[in-house]
């Protein structure tokens, strides 16, 4: 890591730390008691269920996840270049089970708020504060021809680890060499702004060792992308971009980069003002994404199809004593990533437990750190503190405490970032489920 990024990571661990020792401190005074139910284990929802089981053990929470087992999509594209096992993405809720907290694998149905009580496939459970955390559903009507039925078949999205993630590695595999893979990246804001850039990295890694002759479309609704920058240099360094044996082509809206419609049959996408049609062997379409479907049809979401909440509390705005984290909350400036929902997860369990004890919330701090790994020993990372507004209204970088990885980097520095992505990863993952 460069000396800029290591003093932003340094800043942005200090204020996370610094947010749950705050988020601790209610507990010290005396127990609250109540119940709390969260809706979805993954980043957000294991934290928040977690947490407030740390800061008051008098509280009962219950977790509801359809899944028995969590696949991690943060570090999910090193799968498809081989550099990583999807197994090593697997965690089970075991840990949490030894913190008290109640476990029931069901799917939620929906929230009655008047009686208060989350409705399940498993029956209804009661709440005194519910937690919905439940991640991103796919608007499959924005690319005309595209379903869950056809992701599932032969044009996987892989936007949530697993199933998805294996099925476009063993398409990879399959596909011959001098072969084309499209991806398709959606406008903003979807989850992990990054996502598809790293992605095409590391099918690029996985194309420069094992079938050389092929290349890399990305057409892209957007005009630009997270640390494009840093990703254009890495791709020129790694995979010989912008000259004209570059395994890695990128097409903004402008140049026909928004995908319309797709053709499952003859995998053929069609894309931009002039219906530009590209034929594919791989295809990978990730459509244009809202709030989890357990938001949407308790109203949490508004007509943006994201959850507008307190910022300083993540309780929603439209239905009181519920509280959304991760990515179906509106939480900008806070990019929709797993360690925003990890920091989010925190405040709002400081924000519950102060609540059930009849205390005033902290004004907290925010943090968001985010790897993405191009290519073998290969790192770039981007990280931020973040502070609620004085009117409340948004939470807004701190000055100063942001930090890319320098355009100057070094061979060895692009290298640590590598391994403290590794690092970051195991930390995550520890912190969610141990």
């Amino acid at each position: 890591m460069s000396q800029i990024t290591r003093r932003d990571f340094i800043k942005a661990s200090v204020a996370s730390a610094a947010a749950v020792s705050l988020a601790g401190a209610p507990h010290i005074a005396r127990a609250a008691g109540g119940k709390v139910v969260v809706v979805g284990g993954g980043a957000g929802g294991a934290i928040v269920a977690k947490y407030i089981r740390m800061m008051d053990s008098s509280i009962e929470v219950t977790l509801i996840e359809k899944n028995p087992e969590y696949y991690t999509c943060f570090l999910s594209n090193e799968v498809l270049s081989g550099e990583r096992t999807l197994d090593s993405l697997r965690f089970t809720y075991e840990g949490l089970k030894k913190h008290g907290i109640n476990v029931v694998q069901a799917e939620a149905t929906g929230i009655d708020a008047d009686k208060k009580v989350v409705k399940t496939s498993a029956g209804d459970f009661p709440y005194d504060r519910a937690v919905v955390s439940p991640g991103v559903s796919m608007k499959w009507d924005s690319i005309e021809g595209y379903s869950e039925e056809v992701a599932e078949k032969n044009i996987p999205h892989a936007w949530k680890a697993g199933p998805q993630t294996a099925l476009l590695r063993k398409q990879l595999e399959d596909m011959k060499d001098g072969g084309l893979v499209v991806i398709a990246a959606p406008a903003d804001p979807f989850r992990c702004p990054p996502g598809p850039y790293e992605r095409a990295s590391q099918i690029a890694l996985y194309l420069k060792h094992h079938k050389a002759k092929s290349k890399i479309l990305i057409l892209d609704a957007k005009e630009k992308f997270s640390k494009q920058g840093l990703f254009v240099q890495g791709w020129t360094n790694l995979y010989g971009y912008g000259t004209d044996n570059s395994m890695i082509e990128w097409h903004p809206a402008s140049a026909e980069g928004k995908v319309k419609a797709v053709r499952p049959d003859s995998m053929t996408v069609i894309s931009g003002e002039l219906d530009t049609e590209t034929k594919a062997d791989v295809l990978n379409l990730i459509p244009a994404q809202q709030a989890g479907t357990i938001a949407l049809v308790s109203n949490l979401a508004d007509e943006t199809g994201w959850c507008p909440v307190n910022k300083k509390t993540f309780e929603s705005t439209l239905v009181a004593g519920v509280h959304v984290i991760g990515d179906a909350s509106s939480a900008a400036k806070m990019p929709k990533s797993a360690y925003a929902a990890n920091s989010q997860g925190k405040v709002c369990a400081a924000a519950i437990v102060a609540a059930l004890q009849g205390k005033e919330m902290v004004t907290p701090a925010y943090v968001n750190t985010c790897y993405s790994i191009l290519g073998e020993d290969y790192g770039i990372s981007v990280a931020a503190v973040y502070r609620l507004s004085e009117d409340g209204s948004t939470i807004a970088e701190v000055e100063g405490s942001g930090g890319l990885t320098p355009m100057d980097a070094t061979a060895e520095m692009h290298k640590r970032e590598v391994q403290y992505a590794q690092s970051w990863f195991k930390n995550i993952a520890h912190d969610m489920f141990d």
